[in-house]
């Protein structure tokens, strides 16, 4: 990859958006079922801005302005998530290049981490979907953290996870929250431009920005 001379440690990856092209999904989701439930129509703003990257905890207290209790914390996931898995269904794809780039690392040996807001059901769904399942055998998933992204702690555990320190780790992301997370670990951000513009992912802390995973391959022949 020209201009992009430094080989990681070891690479740390989001799901949503990075392996697979699913935000619309998601999005499409949130908007149904915070209408439904917590009464709120949600603008494309509020989607770019207060949705994408982080845990649904979180994202109802960005939505609201406070923080919800158990139970509509639960309503809320369970019934985003279920909506979500049925509109996804059958369309997941991953992202171009990514299978060629996973066979690149592995052929190296260089580690890769799965580090996404998702929780496990969710996750066996997409890694079902994509045929992944075996190949991200290490995980950070939302329910394995106290603080979710933006704050570091997912990436922390991420390079933690591959015995590593996070300045010798490649994260990859699409959301803002997702690299602000990423970058005050301490990682290097790649940046995928499937969720949120190129200027908004390098102003949160990415170091470069890209379509896709097509030619990274390549890079690290």
């Amino acid at each position: 990859m020209s201009g992009w001379p430094w080989r990681p440690a070891g690479v740390l990856f989001d799901m949503d958006g990075v392996l697979t092209l699913n935000n619309h999904f998601h999005r499409q989701a949130w908007q149904e079922v915070a209408a439904e439930v917590l009464g709120l129509h949600l603008t494309e703003h509020d989607l770019d801005t207060k949705v994408d990257g982080g845990r649904n905890p979180e994202i109802i207290e960005r939505l609201t302005g406070a923080v919800p209790d158990e139970a509509l914390s639960r309503r809320v996931h369970d019934t985003k998530e279920g909506r979500y898995r049925a509109l996804a269904a059958g369309a997941l794809r991953e992202v171009q290049g990514l299978g060629a780039y996973l066979d690149a690392l592995e052929a190296r040996n260089i580690p890769f981490c799965l580090v996404t807001s998702a929780d496990a059901v969710n996750v066996a769904f997409g890694m079902e979907a994509l045929g992944f399942g075996e190949r991200f055998t290490v995980r950070v998933l939302g329910e394995d953290v106290t603080r979710g992204k933006p704050h570091p702690e997912p990436f922390l555990l991420g390079a933690a996870r591959l015995g590593l320190d996070p300045a010798q780790c490649l994260a990859h992301e699409d959301a803002v929250n997702g690299v602000r997370s990423a970058a005050g670990a301490g990682c290097r951000v790649v940046a995928l431009t499937t969720t949120a513009p190129a200027e908004a992912l390098r102003a949160a802390g990415a170091a470069l920005t890209v379509p896709d995973f097509a030619g990274w391959a390549a890079w690290l022949a």
